[in-house]
């Protein structure tokens, strides 16, 4: 077979182009720490590098997210135990208000410390992340959720928005809770009927907060009218249930100070003093409308304590209602506030566990990432040198070879 000289010299230079074009790319590899320098050097492995990309990018935003949704939370954790430090202080002032030795002047006291109790509450309602968002306004995030209400009690300028945050795959994590849900309302579950007294009530009659006597009864979530008739000799009373339909109202009894009054079959109150005809007490449940505001509770509680009752019989007897009344909502709110502050840690701990988990994940999806385009630095070294010898050795050679001619042999 004949190799001529173009032959010759063509297949020796696109072996050397060859040889320099490995080594180009075998320094590249080395420079940059990445073995898929193009798609064509291993398109099935940079299918795979451009998935696990993807799913890094995806574990990053995750990341983000959740440490985005526990600093909001952890915010709202730490407000919520202000408030119920506030709340705690505020119930042991209503407790000391119903010691029966105190005078209108030390009740007097008591109100203007609770006035102040009921600032510090409105300022962590309405208490903002330091960017302008308030944590209580829902959806209205620029707007202060609570302002007050020169009739008493406070106006929401919130909505009921809960702003959610996606932190996995499958996982959305509300990062806040409406004021709503938090200062205006209370559980069903958890927390007492209330009792209260009619306000044109002219006796000395005060009733006590209802006991659940059998927690199984239904209508022990139905509202209650307590009226008394007869005479101030001879008192009588009715109770009416104002939930059923149509109400019904039992036949008058007589009163005893000493008998409780049955709510249905699993309730029941107990009035003391001398109930004046025409005088009226409620037992209403927990999420009835009235009852649900602790700004509202505070308020009524501040206005009973303000009104003189020293000497006065009616009055007093209005104020140990009141005390009462007032005593239950706010416990109820407080209830409340607490079962918001357990679903707030618990959504932390959620979180916690996630970022964990995603940490996990991100890593192992980093590692799979360099495992398949990272670069095996001993070997990738060894075929660098192992092609640079290759290479010299062919050009050594090609110059050799290049000079030989067989008129050298011919003149011999």
């Amino acid at each position: 077979m004949r190799i001529s000289t173009s032959q010759f010299y063509n297949q020796n230079i696109q072996t050397m182009d060859n040889q320099e074009a490995q080594l180009g790319t075998y320094y590249q590899q080395l420079s940059s720490g990445t073995a898929l320098t193009t798609p064509a050097d291993n398109p099935l492995g940079a299918a795979q590098a451009v998935q696990l990309t993807m799913v890094s990018a995806t574990y990053t935003q995750y990341q983000t997210n959740q440490n985005s949704a526990l600093s909001s939370l952890q915010l709202e954790d730490k407000t919520l135990s202000s408030v119920t430090s506030t709340m705690q202080a505020i119930t042991s002032e209503i407790t000391r208000a119903g010691d029966g030795t105190l005078n209108d002047s030390d009740r007097a006291s008591i109100a203007q410390a609770l006035e102040g109790y009921r600032s510090q509450l409105m300022n962590l309602a309405n208490t903002s992340d330091g960017a302008g968002n308030y944590l209580f306004s829902g959806f209205q995030a620029t707007t202060p959720p609570f302002t007050n209400n020169p009739a008493g009690g406070v106006n929401y300028q919130g909505d009921n928005g809960i702003r959610e945050s996606q932190v996995a795959d499958t996982r959305q994590i509300a990062t806040n809770d409406s004021g709503s849900s938090v200062f205006l309302s209370v559980p069903a579950t958890g927390t007492s009927p209330v009792a209260a007294s009619g306000a044109s009530n002219t006796g000395t009659g005060t009733i006590s907060a209802p006991s659940i006597t059998n927690p199984a009864v239904a209508t022990n979530g139905d509202s209650y009218t307590i009226t008394f008739g007869g005479t101030s000799a001879a008192p009588t009373y009715t109770v009416t249930d104002n939930t059923a339909v149509p109400p019904t109202t039992t036949a008058a009894t007589a009163f005893s100070a000493n008998t409780p009054i049955s709510l249905g079959a699993g309730m029941q109150v107990q009035i003391k003093g001398a109930p004046a005809p025409g005088d009226t007490f409620t037992a209403t449940p927990s999420t009835a409308p009235g009852n649900t505001s602790v700004f509202q509770t505070l308020d009524s509680i501040i206005s009973a304590l303000q009104q003189p009752a020293q000497n006065n019989p009616t009055a007093t007897a209005s104020l140990e209602n009141a005390l009462t009344t007032g005593t239950t909502r706010f416990q109820n709110s407080l209830t409340n506030v607490t079962v918001v502050q357990a679903s707030v840690g618990g959504r932390e701990q959620e979180l916690q566990a996630l970022q964990t988990t995603t940490q996990t994940n991100s890593l192992q999806t980093q590692s799979d990432l360099s495992n398949l385009t990272g670069v095996d630095m001993v070997s990738a070294i060894s075929k660098f040198e192992e092609t640079q010898n290759a290479l010299q050795a062919a050009q050594q050679t090609f110059v050799k070879m290049q000079g030989m001619s067989l008129f050298q042999y011919l003149g011999s």
